[in-house]
């Protein structure tokens, strides 16, 4: 059957605006359903169409509409309006892009692979307090990378037991603790209490060491009122960052954490965890692409974005195009993967790499990223040390002091212990 109402969202002739945001969509019609009519139900459902043509539909809406202006077999380019869209929210926007579109029984598979955003659209959001500047700013070090590992297990250990744990790390010469993503105020360790006791062993930690510690205390909450009660506490705290799982929190909490950020002076550690349930799926979907380019726009400072080496899921190549647009203030077109992105000044965040790391494998981890100015999140890979987290912690040290120096690790740990402990239990595999 067909619906001819839904070739009116069609038209190749059409030049999309600078003003426009566009979407480049990969699709397969269901069966019955043609190429024409699946494009213009991704155009139609997602601005001002509906099933049926409609006498509610004056001239002025209809030059509102989404427009599909190139399609072939597979992909189609979609350009909306700026009109179409409430500046300063990302909720509403993925209301269009990734709305009821994704549920039509006309498409088998819908994925959305990327976005281009025009400036306006860009500008109407605050973007990150710190970024990457938080290495020097916060940290106080000449150059990266910010250390930060997850006490293991991730659940089930106390707060007196978490804080012992951030003190070892912390003198092993780790930068900041990290909440898991699934701990918040559990009866075993209650928020309030981890806030405290770990504030006590970064005050003492810092006044051995002489460095600056922080931490990543999970604010995620059931409520906006409790997530803006724990920002302050940590806050209150002395503690400049926090962290927010920003998908299972939603962008509504995340927007005000950014808000909340940026009257507090502080910075946000960004999880990404529920993403892989929603772009893992090669064929429908989004991207961790576009997510961490909502990150980017949101204004939350670090954002777990892979590691090409590690556990998780996540090719090298795909990484290294999360990292550029996240990073720099402009990325070229690849084709059907990225589209062309001026992000005019909209401040950067910083990159984490995170999942099945340890000393053995961080040499592979830096010639991915092909910088310092990343966050490396380390969490097995420091607890499971044979003489544990301490040392745990200096082997990761002293793996990233010999890549800076040039040194192969296996020379470099002939005269550092916790390292020839770290490689004889690891060597260089990545985990699975």
């Amino acid at each position: 059957m067909t619906f001819e109402w839904y070739r009116e969202f069609i038209d190749t002739s059409y030049e999309p605006k600078e003003s426009d945001i566009v979407v480049l969509f990969k699709f397969k019609p269901a069966p019955g359903v043609s190429v024409e009519d699946a494009v213009g139900r991704i155009a139609s459902e997602s601005s001002v169409g509906t099933w049926t043509t409609l006498s509610t539909l004056d001239e002025r809406i209809y030059n509102m509409r989404a427009r599909a202006f190139w399609y072939n077999d597979e992909y189609t380019l979609v350009a909306y309006p700026l009109e179409l869209w409430e500046l300063g929210s990302i909720p509403q926007l993925l209301s269009g892009i990734e709305g009821n579109i994704f549920g039509m029984k006309a498409l088998k598979h819908l994925r959305l692979l990327d976005f281009r955003l025009p400036e306006d659209y860009i500008k109407s959001f605050p973007g990150a307090n710190y970024g990457p500047k938080a290495i020097q700013k916060i940290f106080k070090k000449k150059e990266g990378p910010i250390l930060a590992s997850v006490p293991k297990p991730k659940l089930g250990l106390t707060a007196e037991q978490h804080a012992d744990i951030a003190y070892q790390i912390y003198t092993g010469g780790f930068d900041v603790i990290k909440d898991d993503e699934n701990l918040t105020d559990q009866s075993f360790n209650r928020f309030e209490k981890r806030v405290e006791l770990v504030a006590k062993v970064r005050d003492k930690a810092e006044q051995e060491t002489g460095d600056i510690k922080d931490a990543f205390i999970n604010v995620t909450a059931p409520t906006l009122k409790e997530l803006e009660r724990r920002i302050k506490l940590v806050h209150d705290h002395g503690f400049k960052y926090f962290m927010i799982d920003i998908l299972t929190a939603g962008w509504s909490a995340t927007q005000t954490a950014v808000e909340m950020a940026h009257d507090l002076d502080m910075a946000i550690h960004g999880h990404r965890a529920f993403h892989a349930a929603i772009d893992r799926v090669q064929n429908h979907g989004v991207t961790m692409l576009s997510i961490a380019k909502l990150a980017r726009l949101a204004g939350v400072d670090n954002l777990h974005i892979g590691t090409g080496v590690g556990k998780m899921e996540g090719e090298k190549e795909h990484v290294i195009m999360i990292k550029e647009e996240i990073t720099e203030n402009h990325v070229d077109e690849i084709p059907f993967e990225r589209l062309e992105q001026n992000w005019y000044g909209h401040p950067p965040i910083l990159p984490v790499a995170s999942g099945g790391l340890h000393p053995g494998i961080l040499p592979a981890l830096f010639d991915i990223y092909k910088t310092f100015d990343i966050a490396v999140q380390v969490g097995g890979g420091v607890h499971g040390h044979p003489d544990g987290s301490h040392a745990g912690a200096k082997a990761v040290v002293q793996a990233i002091e010999a890549y800076k120096e040039g040194i192969p690790l296996e020379e470099y740990a002939k005269t550092h212990e916790e390292l020839r402990k770290a490689l004889e239990k690891w060597g260089a595999v990545s985990p699975r």
